[in-house]
């Protein structure tokens, strides 16, 4: 235990949890945690790390004018596995490392994807929605089995819905910039170009981080492509789907359904989107499994001791 080393937690689930806060005070004796439960950016985020050797984050933003106030942070372990709110560039620049494992809520965002999938595919929201308004009509729904399921980034949680999927003999298509071939061939996995995913596919679920290549990568011309019975599933970052040009979609019934755990500015403001009957959305719970929690928040305390500078391809 390095009792000379202060740590900040940023992250109010992180602060709230009993068992991870006991396990990080067993390695470190000075922890300031955001007990006040603050939304943690720019200048609060900054005067709430000052004079912190080590932190961990979590969807706080880490740009180049937060992390350039703060000369006495060396570390960031992260809870979490999104790598998009913090600048890597500016984290290389100022010699600051990070620790970060990747995967590990990928069971709780797998697990979320498939009840989506089910729910849409089967009216749960909008028969929910006319129950509890006195109307009592049943809705024929479809099986998630044998459906033809698109798989946008077949990475930790990628592969973990490949595995969910197979109860249900689904036919699965998938997408990535990296080689997986392997995996694909011992999975019957067949690796297709983005554009002939979205015309073939019955569901699209998306597992892409969000960076310059995937920011509005479903834009309205790809959103075009999707049948008009599929469903589009958004558990991964918010920003790679056009929300506007989605919206238009539900609404002329040119795409089925879709479900969003995630948007380009959260809380959302569209309401008009939000209160569509064919939309389902969710207030980014992806992580927010008891199981999960406790992955991210042991591996978050891991890399505070260990850690790296982050390389050009860090996290690739």
């Amino acid at each position: 235990m390095n009792v000379k080393d202060k740590v900040a937690v940023c992250s109010r689930s992180f602060s709230g949890n009993s068992i991870l806060r006991a396990e990080l005070l067993a390695r470190y004796q000075h922890v300031t945690f955001n007990d006040a439960g603050i939304q943690l950016k720019g200048d609060s985020l900054v005067e709430f790390l000052r004079g912190h050797k080590k932190a961990i984050t979590a969807l706080e933003i880490l740009d180049e004018s937060v992390i350039a106030r703060l000369p006495e942070l060396e570390v960031v372990g992260k809870y979490g596995v999104g790598l998009d709110m913090i600048d890597m560039k500016a984290m290389r620049a100022h010699g600051k490392r990070i620790g970060w494992t990747g995967g590990v809520n990928r069971r709780s965002v797998s697990e979320l994807v498939v009840s989506f999938a089910i729910a849409m595919l089967r009216h749960v929201p909008l028969a929910n929605r006319e129950v509890l308004s006195g109307t009592w009509r049943q809705h024929v729904g479809g099986y998630l089995t044998g459906r033809t399921v698109g798989i946008v980034g077949c990475g930790h949680v990628g592969k973990d819905l490949v595995t969910l999927l197979r109860a249900f003999d689904c036919p699965i298509l998938a997408n990535d910039i990296r080689d997986y071939s392997d995996f694909y061939a011992v999975n019957g996995i067949k690796a297709v170009a983005l554009d002939e995913l979205l015309m073939q596919s019955d569901i699209v679920s998306l597992h892409v981080p969000l960076d310059e290549s995937t920011s509005n990568l479903l834009n309205a011309k790809r959103l075009a492509l999707l049948k008009p019975a599929a469903v589009l599933i958004n558990a991964a970052r918010g920003g790679i789907v056009d929300e506007m040009a989605l919206k238009e979609m539900l609404q002329t019934k040119r795409l089925a359904a879709a479900a969003f755990d995630v948007f380009s500015v959260e809380p959302p403001r569209d309401m008009e989107l939000l209160s569509l009957p064919n939309f389902l959305v969710t207030p980014h719970i992806g992580g927010s499994a008891h199981e999960a929690i406790l992955a991210m928040g042991r591996a978050a305390i891991i890399g505070l001791d260990e850690n790296q500078v982050p390389s050009i391809d860090f996290a690739n």
